[in-house]
């Protein structure tokens, strides 16, 4: 656009800022600054990648680029405090899922899972391997921000180190306790993590080879992420029958080490235990009343993703999935296997709702999009048995959709103070293979459409807050996730009105609507509604402290 003669008025702790010159403007906009306050009309001005004023314009400086967003609203660039896409950036760094959806950063690595670290060397101990989504690919964070930043990606990236890629580094997959010299190598590279931006931990207690580890071993490591002042994310144990002990685990372990915990998408899985995310959310209040930093976050779905695996008993993974395509072939093995599955079918793991999202080829490629209830009846075996069959016919690999929880649960935790909104995703761009949970796509524009404009779950400032500076407040970006000097101008403009996830689980392939603008660090990204190809995103990095706060005695 050609230069445009404005002049910015902004009171800031009661100065007035004259600007003689900025990059750009968004005039005639209503401002939903993220901090949960009233929104207000305001124009925001950007210069050097940065807000320098938000206020009223009068015609006396220049603009570089102007844009118009009357009748829009005007917020700080969508935080996803708990994604996947360090899978898959690599591979898709324009992001357009998550662009069109107002996403302006990713946190990568989370429920134990990370791309780093990966140590080649001597052999794991026996019986241990390392095919295992938790392996690494890349010898450590340093490693894998030069490949995202070679990648040249559209949005930021926040880094958490995956407890499953350390024990895999360490221990590989083996179902086995660490011990000390164990202990100290994953605590030694998780601290080579921290000193290269990493801004926390994670952990997947339901997942292969995380679920094997004891509680000393967690909160060791929880104890070592407190020294750098890490935080701490986990996916639980449980989420279903014992989801209460779970928490109660998840909130021990952070007082023990000192650590501050994000509980990641909190839900309660099956009918028998819908409804008690309440008891779940008094937990976390009465441990933030005691002095615990705990919050949580939450995708606005009634069904999760995941492996299918996640549904078997945790022995049956240890080795990872070789091991379980051996266990799957020995006849009395297998009939354990389905012994020790059957509890769950009509609880936890309900086989009309498990639907089959994303298979490598092999007997069950053409059943994407069917339950395993569907297959079931086709083949006439029980469940267990069909979960048992297409893992075998497909390396012991299977991507699901599971549709498991209750509407009144999610907008009980959605309502929560505390809860910050999260994609849990990693599609990134549309058209693809198989059969994704609408979540890729839609997470931020569902929040903002469905719960917020459609059904009055949130306000709007709320639902903007739970988005920007609360996930900000987490990790901590303290520069990001608000709309005010000084902040980075990672910002989006948007029509309430009009924003849908047209997303559904039927047909996913849709990217969410109402979303026009979209600027990282002060570069347009999405311009009417269109990706601009500039790519200004990058790996962001976390400060390490000076000097590593004391913890608990090593064992």
């Amino acid at each position: 656009m050609p230069a445009t003669p404005h002049h910015v008025d902004h009171v800031d702790h009661g100065e007035r800022i004259a600007l003689d010159a900025v990059d750009l403007l968004i005039t005639g906009g209503t401002v939903v600054d993220g901090t949960g306050a009233a929104p207000r009309r305001a124009d925001v001005a950007v210069r050097d990648g940065r807000i320098v004023g938000v206020g009223a314009l009068d015609p006396a400086a220049r603009a570089t680029t102007v844009i118009d967003a009357t009748g829009l609203t005007v917020t700080p660039g969508f935080i996803d405090l708990h994604s996947h896409a360090d899978f898959t950036l690599l591979a898709a760094p324009d992001a357009e899922a998550c662009l069109r959806q107002g996403v302006t950063t990713v946190v990568t690595g989370n429920c134990g899972l990370s791309p780093f670290p990966h140590t080649p060397g001597p052999a794991p101990a026996p019986g241990a391997t390392a095919d295992s989504l938790g392996a690494g690919q890349w010898h450590d964070a340093a490693a894998f921000a030069a490949a995202v930043h070679e990648a040249r990606p559209v949005l930021n990236v926040a880094l958490l180190v995956g407890h499953g890629a350390l024990r895999t580094a360490v221990m590989g997959t083996a179902r086995a306790q660490a011990g000390p010299a164990q202990l100290d190598a994953m605590r030694a590279l998780l601290a080579d993590a921290a000193e290269q931006g990493a801004f926390g931990l994670s952990t997947g207690l339901i997942y292969a080879p995380g679920s094997f580890a004891d509680r000393d071993e967690i909160v060791a490591l929880a104890a070592e992420a407190a020294r750098h002042d890490l935080l701490y994310a986990t996916h639980m144990r449980d989420e279903g029958d014992h989801l209460v002990e779970a928490l109660t685990e998840a909130l021990d372990t952070a007082r023990a080490a000192g650590v501050r915990l994000q509980v990641s998408h909190l839900k309660a899985m099956g009918p028998a235990n819908h409804g008690k995310v309440r008891q779940a959310l008094a937990l976390i209040e009465a441990a933030a009343s005691d002095g615990l930093d705990v919050a949580c976050d939450v995708y606005p779905y009634t069904a999760s993703s995941t492996r299918l695996t996640s549904r078997l008993p945790g022995w049956a993974m240890d080795g990872g999935p070789t091991a379980l395509l051996r266990h799957l072939a020995d006849p009395a093995t297998r009939a354990r296997v389905l012994t020790d599955l059957r509890p769950a079918v009509g609880r936890t793991f309900l086989p009309e709702g498990v639907i089959l999202a994303q298979l490598t080829p092999g007997a069950y490629s053409h059943r994407i999009g069917d339950s395993i209830a569907d297959i079931a009846r086709d083949e006439q075996v029980e469940p267990a048995e069909a979960v048992l069959k297409v893992l075998a016919a497909h390396h012991g690999e299977a991507m699901i959709v599971n549709h498991a929880m209750a509407e009144d649960d999610v907008d009980t935790v959605l309502r929560h103070p505390s809860t910050a909104v999260a994609s849990d995703g990693w599609v990134l761009r549309a058209p693809g293979d198989g059969h994704p949970h609408p979540r890729n796509f839609g997470t931020f524009a569902r929040v903002l459409g469905h719960y917020t404009r459609d059904r009055s779950v949130l306000q709007l400032t709320d639902a903007v807050r739970k988005m920007t500076s609360l996930p900000a407040s987490r990790l901590p970006l303290p520069d990001r996730g608000t709309v005010a000097p000084g902040q980075v101008a990672d910002l989006v403009v948007l029509d309430p009105a009009r924003i849908t996830d047209p997303s559904t689980y039927a047909e996913p392939w849709q990217y969410a609507t109402g979303v026009r603008d979209v600027l990282v660090a002060g570069e347009p990204v999405l311009r009417d509604g269109e990706p601009t190809h500039a790519r200004p995103g990058r790996v962001l990095r976390r400060t390490p402290p000076t000097t590593p706060r004391p913890g608990p005695p090593r064992r």
